[in-house]
């Protein structure tokens, strides 16, 4: 699967759109077999005044496409641990965020 293109929603009065903001991490690897895990992909994004936000895109009857904002701690905690394609550096996916040598 693929990140939409044309996907957006208001929430809280606030406009998240997928052609308007930065694709910054998913789980769309191949595996041997195929793009999807377990019939789904999810998808982050930050939008341009530095919002977060996830698609998730389903393949599965009786289920939709969501999307839902994150906060940065959540979207952190998806790029890091579990989106494991970076379409982003993490400086640039999160310029807020200071890291430090362990």
């Amino acid at each position: 699967m693929h990140p939409p293109r044309e996907f957006s929603r208001i929430i809280n009065r606030r406009r998240y759109d997928v052609e308007t903001a930065t694709l910054i991490a998913s789980d769309t690897y191949w595996d041997g077999h195929n793009f999807e895990r377990h019939g789904c992909n999810t998808f982050l994004y930050r939008t341009p005044h530095g919002n977060y936000f996830v698609v998730r895109v389903t393949q599965w009857i009786g289920e939709r496409d969501t999307l839902k904002p994150v906060s940065q701690a959540e979207a952190l905690d998806l790029y890091e641990n579990q989106l494991s394609e970076h379409e982003e550096t993490y400086a640039d996916a999160f310029p807020d965020v200071q890291v430090t040598d362990a």
